[in-house]
């Protein structure tokens, strides 16, 4: 068995773990594991594989998934909430209520996942909405103004962690600008330095006290016109020195289309740019297997990070969820539930 911890995540094929999963995982021993539509079908068979997965590497690993609410919840009814979109869900709590409303929803949202065993939610977007901003993104940013943005990102963040629940801010240093889906495309961002610091840039700068990030597929050309932030040294670094990130970075999921070459290729990039861990999330082996020999152990300033980050998880707060709810859709009326 090799030792230290795995610098990816990793996800998983499906509602349980399959014999070569679990050796895999044993043997690789990931930093974490990332869940997703495929692998949920009710809280009970939720908690086996949080616990299976934790099993598998012998410690109480982080288990991430994107429960962001709108197009992005991986946890849906009947077992759990429906949220609408994060851009309406402020539009109709107004500018007063907005963040307000935000940490309730988080708040919310980290009582279903902390009984699943899931301590890591990959939220909150941070990015500002434009009018140029894809269709894929521009309804789960959180507004169109620096200042809304970074207090609504703040209270989610807040309500997360109050929750017993890690947030990942996403996705530095801004995906905002970019008019492609990096899903599909590589998008570029050609806005210059100074206008990028004083909004995009600020965000993420704002919210660069908190734990854990995850980067953005996309070309700055004022960072680096050569190759998306996830892979560029010197985006990273700006990350790093300039918007003043110390927590635990990882990496969008290498196998989007915005990145090229090899999954290992993608992974052995991102790590040699400064990235702490790669996210690989559609659970094929084959493509694990490259991802976990590409990346590595966790070492160095990147293990004293992740071990930060960790840190940081506590246990829930007491919490009144139908009190929360009923002053939720008190401040939303209609718009509550997607």
């Amino acid at each position: 068995m090799s030792h230290g911890v795995g610098a990816f995540i990793a996800g998983c094929s499906g509602l349980v773990l399959t014999p070569a999963e679990r050796a895999f995982f044993a043997e690789t021993r990931p930093f974490g594991f990332i869940l997703f539509a495929r692998n949920i079908a009710d809280p009970a068979q939720v908690r086996r594989l949080t616990g299976d997965l934790r099993q598998a590497v012998g410690r109480k690993a982080p288990i991430l998934i994107d429960q962001e609410g709108g197009r992005v919840q991986r946890l849906r009814p009947p077992h759990w909430r429906a949220w609408a979109p994060a851009l309406d869900q402020i539009a109709a709590a107004g500018p007063e209520m907005a963040a307000r409303s935000m940490y309730l929803r988080a708040r919310l949202i980290a009582s279903e996942l902390s009984e699943l065993g899931i301590d890591v939610d990959c939220a909150p977007v941070a990015d500002i909405a434009r009018p140029e901003t894809h269709e894929i993104l521009k309804n789960r940013c959180y507004g169109t103004d620096p200042s809304a943005v970074i207090d609504c990102a703040r209270a989610t963040a807040e309500g997360l962690l109050a929750g017993g629940v890690l947030p990942v801010v996403k996705h530095i240093p801004g995906h905002g600008r970019a008019s492609a889906d990096s899903h599909l495309h590589l998008p570029r961002v050609t806005t210059g330095a100074p206008e990028l610091e004083t909004s995009d840039f600020a965000v993420f700068r704002a919210l660069c006290d908190q734990p854990m990030a995850m980067t953005a597929h996309v070309v700055y050309d004022a960072l680096d016109p050569d190759g998306p932030a996830t892979v560029s040294p010197l985006a990273i670094a700006a990350i790093r020195e300039d918007i003043g990130f110390t927590g635990f970075l990882m990496s969008d999921d290498v196998s989007m289309q915005a990145l090229s070459g090899s999954i290992g290729d993608r992974a052995r990039a991102s790590i040699a740019a400064g990235c702490d861990a790669v996210l690989h999330c559609n659970g094929d082996m084959d493509e694990m297997t490259e991802v976990a020999g590409a990346c590595g152990t966790l070492k160095g300033a990147a293990a004293e990070r992740a071990a930060r980050a960790l840190a940081c998880r506590r246990p829930p707060e007491p919490f009144d969820a139908a009190a929360a709810a009923t002053a939720l859709d008190g401040m939303l009326g209609k718009v509550a539930h997607g």
